[in-house]
């Protein structure tokens, strides 16, 4: 077991709940939590708490919110911590070389891919959109730049078939709070060696935009089920039907018809919602939700809507 350890952790959504969770379980000093500041949200844009704030503050923690880490002001009062370490899991600002100069031993950040592949701010959606079978975490040194540090440990997983964004993320959040234990753990030991990225074999990961959601009928089904997969359980891949926009949180590869324009909604099947897709393909749409908001299984919607046959998805 690690010695109690001195820790500045950064971290703001519910991926990092987990790992700042093991530090304080591990009975590491975490003498400050910084996240980012609170935001609005929702409908109603009421201001509320990034996740790390809300479990910080459960667990007695003192919790810091700067709209940058880079100020003199942060600065004085981050080293007059002197940490060991900064724990840094999706906290999302760029820090400068004189901030990560502070903690004595370096900055650890924990990362959502098997680095040098998908560096940024949507590991998870993108290894699901580019239809990987294997993903992981990943353990390394922080530097000025975004995701480029030396690598210290990595752990894999395969992508299941039934996975979406929602059962990777909460998988991953796990795998990389119990990764950054045994990180410390090695680093204490002298057992790690960091190890340089291979920076050629670097692929990127950027923030979703709203058009990455948007379904592309002319693409093959599986590519399709890729984009839904990733924007599930948020925030939904969506279509336009009839000038309303529809999220499709679920789906399946099924038979298509030879020749169908993508986008048509494919005839005789009954209770289903079956819709062409590139290379004579389809999908069978099994959750959706429509302009009440709520989601519903298929047979559900189809109650209250009608998507006859013959229809087109764009």
């Amino acid at each position: 077991m690690t010695k109690k350890l001195q820790i500045v952790f950064f971290g703001t959504p519910d991926f990092a709940v987990p790992t700042l969770r093991k530090l304080i379980y591990a009975r590491h000093s975490v003498s400050m939590v910084v996240t980012q500041p609170d935001r609005p949200k929702g409908r109603g844009q009421k201001m509320l708490p990034p996740p790390v704030k809300k479990a910080a503050m459960e667990l007695g923690l003192a919790v810091y919110q700067p709209e940058s880490v880079n100020t003199s002001d942060f600065y004085e009062k981050v080293i007059q911590t002197a940490p060991d370490f900064f724990v840094v899991a999706a906290f999302g600002q760029i820090f400068s070389e004189k901030l990560l100069k502070i903690p004595k031993n370096g900055a650890i950040n924990v990362h959502a891919s098997l680095l040098p592949k998908y560096r940024g701010a949507a590991p998870i959606q993108w290894a699901l959109i580019n239809g990987e079978k294997e993903t992981g975490v990943t353990t390394m040194l922080m530097e000025k730049k975004m995701d480029t540090g030396d690598i210290l440990l990595s752990s894999a997983t395969p992508i299941e078939d039934s996975d979406n964004a929602g059962t990777l993320h909460d998988r991953l959040a796990d795998l990389g709070a119990k990764l950054l234990m045994e990180t410390l753990e090695k680093l204490e030991n002298k057992e790690i060696h960091p190890e340089p990225q291979e920076h050629s074999q670097a692929t990127y990961a950027p923030m979703i935009k709203k058009d990455d959601s948007h379904i592309d009928w002319k693409q093959p089904p599986d590519n399709i089920q890729n984009i839904i997969r990733a924007m599930a359980p948020g925030p939904g891949a969506f279509t336009f039907y009839e000038n309303r926009r529809l999220k499709i949180f679920k789906a399946m590869t099924v038979p298509g018809e030879k020749n169908a324009i993508p986008g048509t909604v494919l005839k005789g099947f009954e209770n289903e919602v079956r819709v062409a897709s590139g290379l004579d393909g389809a999908l069978s749409i099994l959750e959706i939700q429509g302009g009440s908001g709520k989601r519903m299984k298929i047979i559900d919607f189809l109650h209250g809507n009608s998507i006859p046959p013959g229809s087109s998805f764009s």
